[in-house]
């Protein structure tokens, strides 16, 4: 049977207390430490998060007090414009240039085919321009008359006749005598003149089309009648532009939402004019639309099957070169982008129109190389990365027992990628798509180069035709013009405020971004 043994210890409390002190010391040290080391890290990525913030938020202020000066310039602009009485002109301008347009309209048609009535043609073209020829004097007298009132106008209310004079020039002293009310009233004098000009213009073009030729060609007959519904029309309304010259009114005020709404829903983006300035954005933001449009739908495609591809069908080496080669896209320069879109997509997308396989296109063959279509393929080449990375990570991410539980239940590949990881990826797609559409809107030297830069709604008659001709863009417009204007003038002001559109568009893209991945995230969660 065995012994128990008993053990004591004896411990010298002198010696051991001594040590057990020293390991709360050692392990609150070693917090200090690493406090500190936290702390420090805090400080440095909190200081770089805070002067972002900062530099973020002197922007948006900077951009805003620039931009809101242009409203009150603006304002003051269409007062002058309207006392001085180029409104007034203008309502006689608009008649003269629409005749102008119905003689380019008549040429076209003379252009395509007369046939073998060419000579008759020619003659009925030669005497429908020469209808016009009083309604151009007219307006051309009316013209000089209302831009020397303006002139003495802006001169006495010290902008010495320059509308786009900068916040630092000098004003100019007045010097000229004016009697407002007696310059208007001789300027008023020319409604009785317009009134018996277009009266026996109207009859002489409605004699005219009494006897126009036939064309023997039917297509050109077709046109020709097409466009003699036009003149009919145009000559319906001569009698409202007699009646809105009457009614005409210098004295009644320009409210202050004209303002506003000539930049937000006007028309016509004219600087450096002799006779006024306009700055309505949407020729402007619908090319900045047509070009994101065409890039989108160049580059989703590509970029989203592309990554469905690259995630879940690829084998490992189609991967390490698919991948790396789809991101080195993002590293070419956008200006070397641009130039060969100059030199070879223009050029090629030009020569293709002129195929004769290609006669049937109603739009074809197209004159410009530098249009929206050209500018949106190579934007969608620079939006591909973005779209293409992004959308990747998002199939990556759904969680690996979507796809398990789909191969349980008997689903092939395509089944299950398209029934269950692209709707799973969703939102991290959509959010893809997004982010990539904010990269091309935001773009300027390709659209520079590239988009034709012609400062005009493109016309949506063609159909598709329409994105074969040039436009400007937003991003574009203040790349061209930003370092030739006056600081302070009405012209730098208006640049800025575009500057704020493009700046709340992209800001609105980027949000609805973030909002579409955090719900992804939500739901992956």
């Amino acid at each position: 049977m065995p012994v128990a043994r008993s053990f004591r210890i004896v411990v010298n409390v002198e010696t051991v207390a001594p040590r057990l002190s020293i390991l709360p010391e050692k392990s609150a040290s070693r917090r200090r430490r690493r406090l500190s080391a936290e702390a420090a890290i805090k400080a440095f990525f909190g200081s770089n998060a805070l002067v972002a913030i900062v530099v973020l938020a002197l922007i948006t202020i900077f951009l805003f007090r620039e931009g809101f000066g242009f409203f009150g310039q603006n304002l003051a602009n269409l007062r002058l414009y309207r006392r001085a009485g180029l409104e007034y002109v203008d309502i006689m301008r608009g008649q003269a240039q629409a005749h102008s347009a119905l003689v380019r309209a008549l040429n076209d048609v003379r252009v395509r085919g007369g046939g073998g009535t060419t000579v008759e043609l020619d003659r009925f073209a030669t005497q429908f321009s020469d209808a016009g020829e009083f309604l151009n004097a007219l307006v051309s007298d009316a013209g000089d008359q209302a831009l020397a009132l303006r002139e003495a106008m802006a001169t006495r209310e010290g902008r010495g006749g320059d509308i786009n004079r900068g916040e630092n020039e000098e004003p100019a002293v007045a010097t000229l005598p004016l009697n407002e009310e007696q310059s208007l009233a001789v300027l008023q004098a020319n409604t009785a003149k317009f009134a018996q000009i277009t009266l026996s213009m109207g009859e002489r073009i409605r004699a005219l089309l009494n006897a126009a030729p036939r064309l023997s060609d039917a297509k050109s007959q077709a046109s020709f009648e097409k466009w003699e519904k036009r003149v009919r029309d145009y000559l319906a309304g001569l009698p409202g532009a007699a009646q809105r010259l009457h009614e005409w009114n210098p004295r009644v005020p320009v409210p202050w939402y004209r303002s506003v709404a000539s930049f937000l829903f006007g028309k016509d983006w004219t600087t450096a004019s002799f006779w006024q300035d306009w700055y309505g954005i949407i020729p402007l933001l619908v090319g900045s639309i047509m070009v994101a449009f065409v890039a989108l739908f160049i580059a989703v495609p590509f970029g989203v099957f592309s990554a469905i591809y690259v995630s879940e069908i690829a084998q490992r080496g189609e991967k390490s070169l698919i991948k790396p080669y789809i991101e080195f896209i993002s590293a070419i320069p956008s200006v070397v982008l641009g130039f060969f879109g100059i030199a070879v997509v223009g050029q090629a997308v030009r020569t293709a129109s002129h195929l004769s396989i290609l006669h049937w296109v109603p739009f074809f063959p197209i004159s410009e190389r530098l249009n929206v279509f050209t500018a949106g393929c190579l934007l969608a080449l620079m939006a591909v990365p973005t779209i293409f990375t992004l959308a990747e990570d998002a199939l990556r991410n759904v969680p690996r027992g979507f796809k398990e539980a789909s191969y349980a239940l008997g689903a092939n590949r395509l089944q299950t990628i398209v029934r269950v990881l692209v709707p799973a990826s969703l939102s991290g797609i959509i959010s893809a798509i997004l982010l990539g559409l904010g990269r091309v809107i935001g773009e300027t030297m390709v659209v520079l180069l590239c988009a034709g830069n012609r400062i005009a709604i493109p016309d949506f008659t063609q159909g598709l035709g329409a994105f074969f001709q040039p436009v400007h863009t937003m991003t574009g417009i203040i790349a061209q013009e930003m370092g030739e204007v006056v600081r302070g003038s009405i012209h730098y002001r208006a640049l800025f405020m575009v500057g704020l559109v493009l700046f709340v568009i992209t800001l609105g893209i980027n949000y609805s971004a973030q909002r579409l991945v955090a719900r992804y995230r939500m739901s992956i969660g």
